[in-house]
């Protein structure tokens, strides 16, 4: 695990399983049906339960890059944030504003929420194949700017699910970390 402070918050970096984190929201890397899916949109609808699909036939689906709250219902989170990442196709199709607007709009909803802690898994990079290296600085970088902006939230943990995504995002969050600020910004 890797723990650094931005801003009033902390960031962490963790590998395990997104179902069973104790923040009060975690983030579902949902489809734009918001009905289930595979990967992680599925595991948190299976341990979830009923209650969240029943909550989210009533939102009328979700468009790329926006987010959408329901309850946790069987989840130790009280929240979950369905976001809608993009297909991978070559880069140059507006996928990486829409993922970076996904965590953004996706942390909006945290605060708007009064939420102090969200796990985030890493969005768009299981089978909608966002490769993990550029996925992770566009991640990291989103959460990075909305922390040192928005105090009210304390904690933001991304959970990864194996060790190479682990180790991507933790070679990412070091770079980030030595870059120079106005480098950043681009």
């Amino acid at each position: 695990m890797i723990r650094v402070n931005v801003n009033k918050a902390i960031l962490e970096l963790v590998e395990g399983d997104i179902t069973t984190q104790d923040t009060e929201a975690i983030v579902n890397a949902a489809n734009s049906s918001l009905l289930g899916g595979g990967g992680v949109d599925g595991a948190i609808h299976r341990v979830g339960g009923p209650k969240i699909l029943a909550e989210c036939k009533k939102l009328g689906g979700c468009p790329t890059g926006e987010a959408r709250i329901t309850t946790g219902g069987n989840l130790k989170a009280k929240y979950v944030i369905h976001t809608v990442g993009p297909i991978y196709t070559d880069g140059t199709d507006g996928e990486p504003a829409l993922l970076n607007n996904a965590y953004q709009n996706s942390l909006k909803l945290a605060s708007q929420h009064k939420l102090k802690s969200v796990s985030f898994p890493s969005i768009s990079t299981g089978a909608y194949s966002y490769p993990l290296n550029e996925a992770a600085a566009i991640a990291l970088q989103a959460v990075i700017n909305y922390l040192k902006t928005h105090p009210d939230i304390e904690l933001v943990r991304f959970v990864l699910f194996g060790h190479k995504a682990y180790l991507v995002y933790e070679d990412v969050l070091k770079k980030l970390q030595t870059q120079p600020e106005q480098d950043r910004k681009r």
